[in-house]
């Protein structure tokens, strides 16, 4: 993204830890606090089409197997519009599934530096490619041995 043009993104992902299918729809739910952990009034917006283009690809419903994964991203600008309306950054982030859900505390590498547009894009969940560190190694016999042990020493 163009950090000069105050544009920020930031990537989600959910991994089904459980064992039954988990069933995705829409855009994930967010909500942002400050420093304090008091809330901070945002703009959700899904999509991202205020903001910028090429974000707004249709929720479509996703089925989660035990182990796959689906992501979805934030997309924010950082800028000034309005010098008399104070510049927001959000220091701690909570996302749920979707609307209703419970919500999950998300660790951020910096603040979600709004300015004082007041507006965050979420992108609807999308499924992910398998990460190999979420997966179960797969099940292996050891080899049979082909020849005899060597003594190295």
């Amino acid at each position: 993204m163009s950090a000069a043009m105050g544009l920020r993104a930031m990537g989600l992902d959910l991994v089904n830890c459980g064992d039954r299918p988990y069933e995705l729809r829409g855009y994930p739910a967010v909500a942002l606090r400050d420093a304090d952990g008091d809330a901070i009034a945002v703009r959700i917006i899904p999509g991202a089409a205020p903001i910028t283009a090429g974000f707004d690809h249709p929720p479509t419903r996703i089925v989660l197997a035990p182990g796959e994964r689906a992501g979805a991203a934030l997309i924010w600008r950082n800028l000034v519009t309005d010098p008399t309306v104070v510049a927001t950054a959000g220091a701690e982030l909570d996302v749920a599934p979707s609307t209703g859900r419970p919500a999950y505390p998300v660790e951020l590498d910096g603040p979600i530096d709004l300015g004082n547009t007041g507006r965050l894009g979420v992108s609807a969940w999308k499924r992910r490619d398998a990460d190999p560190a979420t997966q179960a190694p797969p099940r292996s016999d050891p080899p049979a041995p082909s020849t005899s042990p060597v003594n190295p020493l």
